[in-house]
């Protein structure tokens, strides 16, 4: 890199985190601010960035010739560091154009979509590494299997988590890309729905070689010069699971049918439905890249997942705990549809942190829907994020329509409490916000209990 400082604010971000490894990778003097300490932010002190969480302007590398300033658009516009960089002269990027210039030249494979595209992107690179082929890859989580959200490699393979939010998959220009799913969200960017898949086409527009679209997504070959490939769960089309079958474990085992024949016996390495679209998407990637059949086979069933995506702590007969990152409606109702199946009979809890006032306003319908499909709904008070409150949106605009059969609000530092004396069957936690600093703790209760058991 032509710079030999690298100054992040918002350091903590899963995506910035990743480019700041990548950074002092490359031989940089790494630092930045992030509004509170997190187990990710420790992760990267301990790699040697210095890291505050007071908002700092001078803290800030004094050289500007030779530091580069990198920003996430989810930080307030008006942050005095942001301010102080670009009134100072200082190089000033956002993180996907950071990630854009370091992808350029190589040849990137990118997942974007609405959901999917994180454990679809750490599954892809986890085929190129255990096959041999090798990768480097920034993700939008952290890999269980590598435990980090970077991997670096020698040759001029990419895999990149293709990201929607402020438009950043638009930095991109990939060889292979995938499209998952094209939702409405963050319609505090977009507006509406149609210009969410507007800016889809347009990031279709930008694959040079192929595109692999879930199949039923309205991308066409007037929207890109790249050649198409269809993939689904179950759907015939040029990638799908045939003989579909669940283990006693909830692990799924399925043939994949592929333009170059058939892979019997392929088993998905973590449980769920909604992981078996996932591994067929991933490896309609490798595939299309010319990484060997069986390869694809056996790295599908050693994947471990990402944390915080269904990631299970607890099995037992009696007591099952399972964390998800889900903060769309269509997130959260494959996750439940995915849990009834696993757990057939049994009583479902799920804990639920709305995501943003604007999210919340936009989908109140939707998430009273989705969480419908459960037991009973624990429901916390919303995550504002980089938002400030909205009058009248509060967490009782999904609570008062969930027609879940038992539901219950909380604030966020009353549910440990509540838990305390709660009988639990099969809970899972939903949500992007801070509700990851209470997995241990609810890990821990529960274990505890079973244990006096």
């Amino acid at each position: 890199m032509e710079y030999s400082n690298a100054y992040f604010i918002g350091i903590g971000g899963i995506g910035m985190s990743a480019i700041a490894r990548y950074c002092r990778h490359k031989g940089c003097k790494v630092s930045g601010y992030d509004r509170t300490p997190s187990e990710l932010t420790r992760e990267l002190e301990a790699e040697g960035m210095d890291i505050h969480y007071e908002d700092r302007p001078d803290l800030i590398p004094e050289d500007k010739e030779s530091t580069l300033v990198v920003y996430t658009p989810a930080i307030p516009h008006d942050l005095q560091e942001l301010v102080y960089a670009q009134e100072e002269g200082y190089k000033v990027l956002k993180r996907s154009k950071v990630l854009g210039e370091i992808t350029r030249g190589q040849r990137c494979l990118a997942v974007a979509g609405t959901h999917g595209k994180t454990t679809t992107s750490t599954l892809t690179a986890h085929i190129f590494k255990e096959s041999g082929t090798g990768c480097s890859a920034f993700l939008g989580g952290i890999s269980r299997n590598w435990g980090t959200n970077l991997l670096v490699c020698d040759n001029n393979v990419i895999v990149a988590e293709a990201d929607e939010f402020d438009r950043s998959f638009l930095q991109l220009h990939p060889e292979i890309a995938v499209i998952t799913a094209m939702d409405a969200d963050h319609l505090d960017i977009y507006s509406d729905l149609g210009h969410v898949r507007q800016a889809f086409r347009e990031f279709a527009s930008q694959v040079t070689g192929t595109l692999i679209v879930k199949a039923g997504l309205d991308i066409s070959g007037n929207d890109t010069r790249a050649r198409i490939l269809h993939y689904s769960l179950d759907e015939p089309c040029d990638f799908y699971a045939d003989n579909l079958r669940n283990d006693a474990t909830g692990h799924f085992i399925f043939d994949l049918k592929w333009p170059g024949g058939v892979i019997a016996g392929c088993r998905c390495g973590i449980p769920g439905r909604i992981n078996v679209e996932n591994s067929v998407a991933a490896a309609a990637i490798a595939l299309t890249f010319g990484i060997a059949p069986e390869k694809v086979r056996d790295a599908i069933g050693s994947y471990m997942g990402v944390k915080r995506r269904f990631e299970v702590h607890i099995n037992t007969p009696g007591c099952t705990y399972i964390d998800d990152y889900a903060h769309h409606p269509k997130e959260i109702a494959a996750a439940a549809s995915s849990i009834r199946g696993m757990f057939p009979g049994r009583k479902i809890t799920a804990i639920f942190q709305p995501h943003l006032y604007t999210r919340t306003r936009d989908f109140a319908d939707e998430f009273a829907e989705a969480l419908g499909h459960v037991d009973k709904l624990i429901l916390l008070d919303i995550y504002p994020a980089r938002e400030e409150p909205i009058p009248g949106v509060t967490s009782e605009l999904i609570f008062n329509k969930a027609t879940t059969p038992e539901k219950v609000l909380l604030k966020k530092d009353g549910l440990m409490d509540y838990l305390e004396n709660e009988p639990v069957d099969v809970l899972i936690t939903f949500g992007a916000g801070n509700i990851d600093r209470l997995v241990e703790p609810i890990t821990r209760m529960l274990e505890k209990r079973l244990a006096r058991q």
